[in-house]
């Protein structure tokens, strides 16, 4: 849970947060790990419901305890996939709505909005869900 500090940081902050979701290439299971074996599990790519999912089960254990900028599940969230391509797609909605979004095929980034200005609200209301 630590990049949430990040994201709680940068609120505090109006700024925005990119988080570039993991990539899993060229990883070892435990078991092949422990037995020497040099084989490799397929590639594993998060997408932006499993970070939101993530995010929302943090916010979820931490509303309680932290008043002021956290992340609420009604919080604005911009999820990106395949940005630069012809196949690209931007998705503005609620973190509670983007842990059940599917954005196809990856790679996918997750946008958590700071302070907006009126055109940059008007700007991701184009993409808005």
């Amino acid at each position: 849970t630590s990049f949430y500090e990040k994201i709680l940081k940068n609120r505090e902050c109006g700024f925005h947060t990119l988080c570039l979701l993991d990539i899993k290439v060229k990883e070892q299971s435990d078991e092949n790990l422990a037995r020497g074996k040099k084989i490799f599990e397929p590639p594993r790519f998060m997408t932006t419901a499993q970070a939101a999912l993530q995010l929302l089960q943090i916010v979820e254990d931490r509303e309680a305890e932290q008043p002021g900028c956290h992340l609420k599940v009604d919080s604005k969230v911009v999820c990106v996939a395949r940005v630069g391509t012809e196949t690209q797609k931007l998705v503005t909605c609620s973190l509670l709505k983007a842990a059940e979004l599917d954005m196809g095929a990856p790679l996918h980034s997750l946008v958590i909005p700071g302070e907006l200005h009126y055109l940059e609200n008007d700007a991701l209301d184009m993409w808005k869900l």
